[in-house]
């Protein structure tokens, strides 16, 4: 389990719980029964159905476990609170990229928040790490897969 803090909304917070909740009572149950069903038919040792409802028991709890930490390592932030003339979490950010003169917008979210055709990117991403800390004005050097890119801050707000 980590120990860092993850910086969540309320609302990221709740998506993860509700999955969490969702994956150990119905999810759970349905492959329970379906081992049931297979240690039914008989000799396990060649009950494919038997082998392949435990291998997904197996990956279903392993990805309860995993929420179980996302969670546990989750700090709730209050948008509210946060300084509005910096990119922070939660902030929308206006950028315009040097090399092209395109412009983008782009929130920083926590895990669970993220949605990326909804331009909802993490604040661990690249671009997050490279955009965080910037004022209005400022240049952000972004190092990403296609190489490293320049952006300028044009405006820093936060959704209603």
């Amino acid at each position: 389990m980590a120990t860092d803090r993850v910086p969540m909304t309320r609302e990221g917070f709740e998506k993860k719980r509700a999955e969490l909740v969702r994956l150990e009572t119905h999810a759970m149950i349905e492959i329970t029964k379906r081992i049931a069903e297979a240690r039914a038919l008989g000799d396990l040792s060649e009950n494919a159905e038997y082998h392949a409802a435990r291998e997904d028991q197996g990956l279903l709890q392993a990805k309860i476990d995993l929420l179980k930490d996302e969670l546990a390592c989750a700090a709730i932030i209050d948008v509210s609170t946060l300084p509005h003339g910096t990119v922070v979490f939660g902030s929308l950010v206006k950028i315009k990229d040097l090399a092209t003169g395109k412009t983008s917008s782009y929130q920083l979210v926590g895990p669970g928040d993220e949605d990326y055709e909804k331009n909802k990117i993490l604040t661990g991403s690249p671009r997050g790490k490279g955009l965080l800390g910037k004022k209005i004005g400022e240049v952000a050097e972004v190092q990403l897969p296609k190489g490293l890119h320049r952006y300028q801050i044009m405006e820093i707000s936060f959704p209603d």
